[in-house]
């Protein structure tokens, strides 16, 4: 009996020891687990990188997208090109004006050219509020000239103030200066041309 407990003893400590190992092992396995699990935790996620839209860009590729791009630039030239043509119309019809006013002081009268440029500004002047968005106004001009000179320096002033009107308003805005401006051009031709004696119109 004495014999054996020694070695009884020496048995029961070695499982022992061997049981701690393995609860050791355990406890160091699950001590990395979980320190792997919190550093992964801790790293950034990673967004995906958005890229800033280009402006140049039509949005979207499909045909009709392209479309309505190519419509809006044609839109863009057509109204340049309408403001072009009439800066040149009012400029025009000033250089008409100024050489009417300056044939008649010196012949003191207009003829058959001078009528022919009143035509034309009368045609011009037209295009010009049409172009603007005007229509026909039947209204007259509250003191009109009683003699040609009066006539003509009023058509002067006028035709110039149209010109610089005509210059100065942006594409696609309808300017009711412009159309009021162009009106009083046309109610003066027609005052200057009742002023012209018939005699002197077929010099």
């Amino acid at each position: 009996m004495s014999e054996s407990y020694p070695v009884i003893m020496n048995e029961s400590r070695i499982q022992l020891i061997a049981n701690c190992a393995r609860t050791l092992a355990m406890i160091s396995v699950l001590a990395g687990s979980a320190a792997l699990c919190a550093a992964q935790s801790a790293q950034p996620v990673a967004r995906p990188q958005i890229l800033p839209a280009d402006k140049d860009r039509p949005v979207g590729d499909s045909p009709a997208a392209l479309e309505e791009d190519m419509r809006a630039r044609r839109e863009l030239k057509l109204a340049e090109k309408q403001y072009q043509q009439n800066v040149t119309r009012a400029r025009d019809l000033s250089v008409l004006v100024e050489a009417m006013n300056t044939a008649y002081k010196q012949k003191t009268y207009l003829g058959p050219e001078e009528v022919k440029k009143l035509e034309k500004a009368e045609k011009l002047a037209k295009a010009i509020r049409n172009a603007a968005g005007g229509s026909e106004n039947d209204d007259e001009i509250e003191q009109p000239p009683k003699d040609l000179n009066c006539a003509l320096i009023m058509f002067v002033e006028v035709a110039a103030s149209l010109k610089t009107n005509v210059e100065k308003t942006p594409k696609h805005v309808i300017s009711t200066t412009v159309i009021e401006e162009a009106n009083v051009i046309l109610e003066l031709t027609r005052i200057v041309r009742a002023l012209i004696p018939t005699q002197t119109r077929n010099l």
